[in-house]
């Protein structure tokens, strides 16, 4: 008894400590009402959900607070190149296909999934029902988007007959090869290998064609560009100049010109300038540079997309 009584405790604190955060018995009333999960199994679920603090502390403390170069070289670097062609050779097939039934370039696909998970290697160490259930619950600055990432999983988890409490993502809640939060899972989520199953968490081909559906989704332009290194010619005016704007007014006001030789007329631009250590770079961004952005609102992270995607293509010829 001795040995049972404090271990007893212990489980119970852990469990109630989730199971009590303000908000989650009212949650557990609109699960109810409006999805018929039976109230006995939602109890039971949110007692064994624990509040993870790390969570918190991960979430408030982004990767984009380094400098671009940093942030970069743990992005596109050997391993990742070298995996990435890997993996290109590997899934060839789906990859090509995807390509051609989606209009989004496979180097894009491989670089979305090398950075998010490494190919599949690092889906996350966070248990998702607690990333998710803190997140909700004990983050008020986006409790009410998380809170909905919530109600998804738990619908995911019923539609997909997995254990919820089996599922590991990262802090945020992205699940699987690609990341996906459950929202998107259930509406962007492909059986791209026409097994009978989405599965994203395990099956590569399935990730392949699910995030070449979501970029599609949001509107991935088929032949248009994604970023080019720019030379800015005078640099005082760009200050003042931060809207989407024709190459030829970007020529013309400041000086801004694409590096490298292009063929054909360049749809509009933004501009991105990028603080290195004694200098600063400039690149010429466009309507897929968006929608890079809308997988992680970060100019970093799409830059760093697209750079390792181009040496994945380099790396391929």
């Amino acid at each position: 008894m001795k040995i049972l009584f404090p271990l007893s405790l212990l489980f119970f604190a852990l469990s109630a400590h989730a199971a009590d955060l303000p908000g989650i018995p009212a949650f557990i009333d609109e699960m109810v009402a409006q999805h018929q999960f039976r109230r006995t199994e939602l109890v039971r679920i949110f007692h064994r959900a624990e509040q993870r603090p790390d969570v918190i502390e991960a979430i408030s403390k982004p990767a984009t607070l380094k400098p671009w170069p940093e942030y970069r070289a743990n992005f596109v670097n050997r391993e990742r190149i070298e995996s990435g062609l890997k993996f290109w050779k590997k899934h060839g097939a789906v990859l090509a296909r995807a390509q051609r039934e989606f209009g989004v370039p496979a180097e894009y696909i491989i670089a979305i999934i090398g950075v998010e998970t490494l190919y599949g290697r690092n889906t996350g160490r966070f248990r998702a029902l607690d990333a998710l259930t803190t997140l909700a619950f004990a983050y008020p600055r986006r409790a009410d988007y998380f809170r909905s990432e919530l109600e998804h999983y738990l619908l995911l988890a019923r539609e997909q007959d997995f254990n919820l409490l089996e599922i590991n993502s990262s802090y945020a809640g992205a699940l699987g090869i690609p990341q996906f939060m459950p929202s998107n899972f259930r509406k962007y989520a492909l059986d791209y290998n026409g097994n009978g199953r989405v599965d994203i968490l395990h099956e590569a081909e399935d990730a392949i064609g699910s995030v070449a559906n979501y970029f599609r989704h949001y509107g991935w332009r088929s032949g248009e560009p994604v970023a080019l290194l720019a030379n800015a010619a005078d640099t005082r005016r760009l200050g003042t100049l931060t809207e989407v704007r024709p190459l030829m007014g970007w020529r013309n006001d400041a000086g801004v010109a694409p590096v490298a030789k292009t063929d054909g007329v360049l749809p509009p631009a933004w501009l991105l300038d990028l603080t290195l250590e004694n200098d600063k770079e400039y690149w010429l961004v466009f309507e897929n540079f968006d929608v890079i952005m809308r997988y992680n609102i970060s100019s970093f992270y799409a830059l760093s997309v697209h750079q390792l995607a181009q040496a994945l293509r380099d790396g391929q010829r």
